[in-house]
């Protein structure tokens, strides 16, 4: 079984291509960078960390894809993904250029991890219809798809359209997309239709939504998804059953701190679950 990290990456914490960097020098598989545009004054949303007041991080992230891009320039074998990119606030056509660009640089080491969001507002200032948000996402993930598979591409949706068109470069090899959210019907069949894998947040409920996913996939006529928990805080426990399940991948989470707090906590889980 595989160990990324995933750290909640801003202005005030280690570089995350210092971080990738030192991930990769102690053998870690990924790094997963979260993402949020901006993020409104307005509280209406309630935190979703459940803390009365929004943590300053949040309105603090870089853009993933330039960190991604920065963190590929001085890797050579570590994944670089989004943890998570949220596509109904990017336009397609953009994004699509953007991943593609980094899949090409990197080697082909990007992996899309998404989300739908949680902050109604942030989504409002993009022009995103709340209730239709999963809609959205479906729709640019599948436009995104078209861009980088076929020399003419051209989508017709109902949040998406564009006529026949050039895009290059395409990426370097399938980009994988890991969708995600709590375990439900809707994210089940988003993940059957058009993801390569559940990204469950924590882990927490894992094995009890294994049949469900497996019957959605099955329904779909693919294989199973998989799954790789994400944001975990391991113990050696947990870790082995997971991979009594089968997951061949947990992405650990690394509290936001600078860099020798940071690599302080890789060396904890390396010299801890590495060698196991």
């Amino acid at each position: 079984m595989r160990l990324g990290i995933t750290m909640f990456a801003t202005d005030l914490t280690v570089p995350p291509h210092e971080l990738a960097r030192a991930a990769e020098e102690r053998g870690f598989a990924s790094l997963y960078l979260p993402e949020h545009t901006h993020i409104p004054v307005s509280r209406r949303t309630p935190p979703p960390t459940g803390d009365d007041v929004l943590p300053e991080e949040y309105a603090r992230t870089p853009d993933p894809f330039v960190a991604l891009a920065a963190a590929a320039a001085v890797t050579e074998r570590i994944a670089l993904g989004t943890g998570v990119c949220l596509p109904a606030q990017r336009d397609p056509i953009v994004t699509a250029k953007a991943v593609a660009t980094l899949d090409r640089i990197s080697g082909g080491r990007v992996v899309l991890g998404v989300g739908y969001g949680w902050n109604a507002e942030e989504a409002a200032d993009h022009g995103v219809p709340w209730t239709r948000r999963r809609a959205v996402v479906r729709e640019h993930v599948l436009a995104m798809r078209e861009l980088w598979t076929r020399d003419e591409a051209s989508f017709a949706g109902e949040f998406v359209s564009f006529e026949p068109c050039w895009s290059w470069p395409k990426p370097a090899g399938r980009v994988p997309v890991l969708l995600g959210g709590a375990p439900g019907p809707t994210l089940f069949a988003h993940v059957a239709e058009y993801g390569d894998g559940w990204m469950p947040i924590g882990g927490a409920g894992v094995r009890e939504a294994l049949p469900a996913l497996r019957a959605a996939c099955e329904a779909a006529g693919r294989a199973m998804a998989r799954v790789v928990p994400f944001g975990t805080l391991p113990t050696p426990r947990k870790l082995d059953y997971y991979a009594s399940l089968g997951i061949d991948e947990v992405v650990l989470r690394v509290p936001a701190g600078g860099r020798d707090a940071a690599l302080a906590v890789l060396d904890d889980y390396a010299a801890a679950y590495l060698d196991r």
